[in-house]
């Protein structure tokens, strides 16, 4: 199935998702060839319930202030967004949603239910789009597509060398499967098995998974690494890293404990810094 219906997720709260990544993921959308839906949540902030520290200092003011600077960021990026997509005639919808403070991500989730793909853009460790993205993957049941403007930028034009992380699992299955629609697009697809780390990731793991992909018209390549015993994050980021790969794509290991995430190794590692941008699937 194509990616006919992208959702963006536009960060309102503590700072604004960076213009620069607006035009990037409209951008990809066209060269994908679909079109593409911005999502801005306006943060909701509780009444304060002690009435000494509201008088003494005044929190109420301060989380009113908070809110309306939210509400100012949504409308800021909603516009960029709105005049860069319809350029480019990609436009979906802009859409806004107000939501608790530590629920946006969750509220990202449930919109992204009904898309084809969410994107989210990270920027700097403080702004919230870690656990936004998070909460996106292991609530929507959509693959996310993460990137980082500057660092981990999106291609805008043709995708070139696509990597497939492949160990035989499901969540690795269930990636390959969603990232169909950009490895037909791919001038190189890699499938990539570290290989003495776990036992499903065994010599020749890939080989299958090359076959299933040629089925569907890609043309990949089968890739072994053997761990030798480094962490299979820090294996996967070097291979990206020296092949010069336009997208990882991934499986996501992890279970949510009261909107807290335990990450799997290689999802953890991968998250933490990415260097190319990463398609999660869980």
């Amino acid at each position: 199935m194509p990616l006919k219906v992208m959702l963006l997720h536009i960060n309102s709260y503590p700072d604004r998702t960076p213009t620069e990544a607006i035009d990037q993921a409209v951008r990809f959308a066209a060269a994908i060839g679909g079109t593409i839906s911005a999502l801005a949540v306006e943060i909701d902030i509780k009444p304060i319930s002690n009435r000494v520290a509201d008088y003494l200092i005044g929190l109420s003011g301060l989380a009113q202030d908070e809110e309306r600077k939210s509400a100012a960021a949504c409308k800021a990026g909603l516009g960029d967004f709105t005049s860069r997509a319809q350029e480019a005639g990609v436009f979906g919808a802009a859409v806004t949603r107000r939501a608790d403070l530590y629920l946006v991500g969750e509220t990202v989730a449930e919109q992204a239910r009904t898309r084809d793909l969410c994107i989210v853009p990270l920027a700097n460790p403080t702004d919230g789009q870690r656990s936004v993205a998070e909460a996106a993957i292991f609530g929507s049941g959509r693959s996310v597509l993460l990137f980082r403007a500057g660092t981990a930028d999106l291609p805008t034009q043709e995708l070139g060398t696509v990597v497939v992380a492949w160990d035989g699992s499901h969540a690795a299955a269930r990636a390959m499967a969603d990232a169909l629609p950009m490895l037909s697009k791919a001038r190189d697809v890699v499938v990539l098995s570290v290989t003495n780390e776990k036992p499903t990731t065994f010599a020749g793991v890939g080989t299958d998974a090359v076959r299933h992909l040629g089925a569907h018209g890609v043309q990949a390549r089968a890739s072994e690494i053997d761990a030798a015993g480094q962490h299979v994050g820090a294996v996967l980021e070097r291979y990206v890293a020296e092949s010069g790969a336009d997208l990882l794509v991934m499986g996501a290991y992890g279970r949510s404990r009261l909107r807290e995430f335990v990450l799997g190794g290689a999802t953890e590692h991968m998250l933490h810094n990415p260097i190319v941008p990463l398609m999660l699937s869980h």
